[in-house]
């Protein structure tokens, strides 16, 4: 386990684990993730990961899907029980299902293998800004669309009054479209906005999140009432379903 110094503002750096059984490739994260001021420590297994979640209280976790003793969906579940800081899952997969199934788990992001370094750290960069907003974001009160109902302050959302788990980035998402009921917003404006303007990875990881979301908010998610696709626009919510 590292031991780095405060900066100079005070403030200590962001701690991240790294779960990974390929030895080269959390080596060059490690190096890399201590090079832009981060203190890291590395998991080769899951039960390695799991230890080290309840001793070491990190900011953020990098977690490899296909890990020898438990799969990383399973590991990120059991990280979610007691833990809410961000999550992101590295995979080799493509297909977008594995993509949804990561963020149903209770992942917050995904990042394709292989991949570069600087959309690693803009995710990185970007996930750890949203942990400390949500902490201490400002209040909206609630907003109520038909029977979806969205708590700011408590960062719940609840459907026909059952509670509906979101990702840190599925509620961000959720509230952009929100706070601006009837109005498209852009697929430009939701990326910059919750990736960052450094983004550089695949556009196409809006559209996973928005399939994710609609799973978990639309009594039929194939023909979605209140997250709406404006083709070739972006996205909105419906106001008419305000109740």
């Amino acid at each position: 386990m590292s031991t780095v110094q405060p900066a100079q503002d005070g403030r200590m750096p962001a701690r991240i684990i790294v779960v990974d059984d390929d030895t080269l490739l959390t080596d060059s994260l490690g190096f890399l993730l201590k090079q832009e001021g981060y203190d890291v420590t590395v998991a080769g297994t899951a039960s390695e990961a799991l230890g080290l979640m309840r001793r070491w209280s990190p900011d953020l976790v990098l977690l490899d899907v296909g890990l020898p003793d438990l799969g990383g969906v399973e590991v990120c579940r059991r990280m979610r029980t007691d833990w809410s800081g961000p999550i992101i899952i590295l995979t080799a997969r493509r297909q977008d299902a594995d993509k949804v199934i990561g963020l149903d788990s209770g992942a917050d992001d995904y990042v394709t293998k292989p991949f570069v370094s600087t959309e690693l750290l803009a995710r990185v960069r970007a996930a750890l800004r949203r942990g400390q907003t949500g902490r201490g974001g400002s209040p909206l009160g609630t907003i109520m669309l038909g029977e979806l109902q969205i708590d700011r302050d408590a960062r719940a959302v609840t459907v026909r009054g059952a509670p509906i788990y979101l990702s840190a980035r599925e509620f961000d998402l959720l509230m952009l479209l929100a706070e601006r009921p009837g109005h498209v917003v852009t697929r430009r404006f939701l990326i910059d906005t919750i990736w960052g303007p450094d983004f550089y990875g695949d556009e196409r990881a809006l559209d996973v999140y928005i399939h994710a979301i609609r799973k978990k908010i639309e009594p039929d998610p194939e023909r979605p009432q209140y997250l709406q696709t404006v083709r070739g626009v972006g996205y909105r919510l419906d106001p008419s379903l305000d109740g």
